[in-house]
């Protein structure tokens, strides 16, 4: 058994990855799913086609590869993190659509607890926000007639996907998550390792509807041996950008990454200490290994590659997102069009779930070229914002001062170059793009003795291209000025004050 599969269960899609012995990807398959917006900013998936798409493409891969059941030593698991699910313990039935992560639907529940936001953050390290799980899980249980009682009678599981997919793949045998996922929930406390019963009252969640949580790479159970011809156990599992940081192989104190799929999430590797933010960034768990979490800043923006998205499938300017690259290229530059992507809210370091996203500078001369550019370039303002706000926070002098990204958006020379140029810092990216996944091997790998441990993983990092910047300082102020003025006059549409 020399080879690992590798399951990425995405915002906009599933993907089955097979890694070989020495930690190269041999085979790919990948399912797009709908997305659901019952209302304006509500986003839900159907349970099942998180499911559905995941077994598709896992049985895919295995053939694709050519290889069998019996030549897979472990399963991995990345997923979206925060997207809520509860479904029956007896039939395994959902009871609601998947509330996911980027849902804005609890903004009122949210201003409601205000009050209690500093004994969230304490215990957490999240802010009172509608992007973690647990007031999505409140308004689930609120919502649905009699599911409150059922909960408190230990009928119904809550779970982030993880979950909900181990529940799947074991057949119902596991009801688990790791620390990583825990820790995006909002129910959990980072410091202690366990579930909050000072939050589980404060929103009514019953806590006999939350999984064991367990270290990142673990014993999370076996799949049904109908499902690949033979029971193969599963033993890493992490939120999709914390696997991101792992398949980074940043374990050192200071080193930063940055993901670019369909938002965007910077982690810094803040080491045993859990840093407390002043500039509004999230506390969380990176990863856990042996009982002992390694802890990160993080700073998350909700959209990212959905921009490039939307001017697909929204304005229907481009059929493909690498035509946007070109039409950049070509844009006029003396256009300074800012394109501000508050499509859900915006994410750190704001935190305003009630903005929705605007456009500055158009003239009559503006066009598809003009808006693609916009759209690359706010994810490079969007993460100069982040890295500012790190920057503030974390003061220790390790660590690299360069950026290491990956992501679908990375594979873009434009918007990376675009990034070294607004944040004045060298941007890496790794030769093997799929770190996300990457990072889940990894952890089955290592838990099954067939990869090799943190120092040894690291080494195996390669580097395909730096880009450094060659933007003038003046240039870069002025844009980067615009770019803040855009947000404040968005954030002054929303409100805020």
């Amino acid at each position: 058994m020399t080879h690992i599969l590798a399951i990425d269960q995405g915002t906009t899609s599933t993907r089955a990855i097979i890694f070989d012995a020495d930690m190269m990807p041999v085979a790919t398959a990948q399912e797009e799913f709908p997305q659901y917006f019952p209302q304006s900013g509500w986003v839900e998936h159907d349970p099942s086609d998180l499911w559905s798409t995941t077994a598709a493409t896992c049985r895919s891969v295995i053939e694709k590869a050519g290889l069998g059941a019996n030549d897979i030593a472990a399963i991995g698991i990345t997923n979206q993190r925060e997207t809520t699910l509860v479904w029956d313990r007896t039939t395994g039935q959902p009871i609601h659509n998947a509330i996911v992560w980027q849902d804005r639907r609890t903004a009122q529940i949210c201003r409601d607890l205000s009050e209690h936001a500093e004994t969230v953050a304490t215990k957490t390290g999240l802010l009172l926000d509608p992007y973690f799980s647990a007031t999505k899980v409140k308004w689930i249980l609120d919502h649905v007639d009699g599911s409150r009682d059922r909960a408190a009678r230990g009928e119904l599981a809550f779970g982030t996907v993880d979950s909900w997919l181990i529940w799947k793949l074991t057949g119902g045998a596991a009801h688990v998550t790791d620390a990583t996922n825990a820790s995006r929930t909002m129910l959990y406390d980072i410091h202690k390792g366990r579930w909050s019963s000072t939050i589980c009252k404060l929103l009514d969640i019953p806590m006999a509807m939350l999984p064991e949580v367990k270290d990142c790479a673990a014993d999370f159970g076996r799949t049904r041996p109908d499902l690949f011809g033979r029971d193969i156990p599963i033993l890493g599992v992490a939120g999709d950008q914390q696997a991101a940081t792992l398949g980074q192989a940043c374990f050192k104190p200071g080193m930063l990454k940055s993901t670019y799929g369909t938002g965007c999430f910077a982690l810094l590797n803040t080491g045993d200490t859990p840093v407390t933010s002043t500039s509004r960034l999230l506390t969380t768990i990176a990863y856990q290994l042996d009982g002992k979490p390694t802890y990160a800043l993080e700073g998350s923006i909700f959209i990212a590659g959905a921009v490039v998205q939307w001017l697909r499938d929204g304005l229907k300017m481009i059929r493909e997102a690498q035509e946007t690259q070109p039409l950049a290229v070509s844009s006029d530059t003396d256009q300074p069009v800012i394109l501000v992507p508050a499509f859900t809210g915006l994410g750190a370091p704001y935190w305003n779930a009630d903005c929705r996203g605007a456009i500055f500078g158009l003239s009559r001369n503006s066009g598809p070229a003009e808006l693609a550019r916009a759209a690359l370039e706010s994810v490079g303002y969007q993460t100069r914002d982040l890295l500012d706000a790190m920057r503030a926070d974390w003061k220790s002098e390790a660590g690299e001062a360069s950026l290491r990204v990956d992501g679908g958006m990375s594979a873009s020379d434009y918007a990376m170059q675009f990034l070294a140029d607004i944040i004045d810092a060298p941007v890496d990216r790794p030769k093997v793009l799929e770190t996300t996944a990457l990072g889940a091997a990894w952890l089955a790998g290592y838990r099954a003795g067939l990869y090799p441990d943190q120092e040894g993983f690291a080494a195996t990092w390669a580097l395909d291209r730096t880009f450094t910047s060659r933007m003038s300082g003046k240039t870069r102020a002025t844009k980067y000025h615009q770019w803040q003025r855009a947000v404040q006059a968005t954030l002054t549409y929303a409100g805020a004050d």
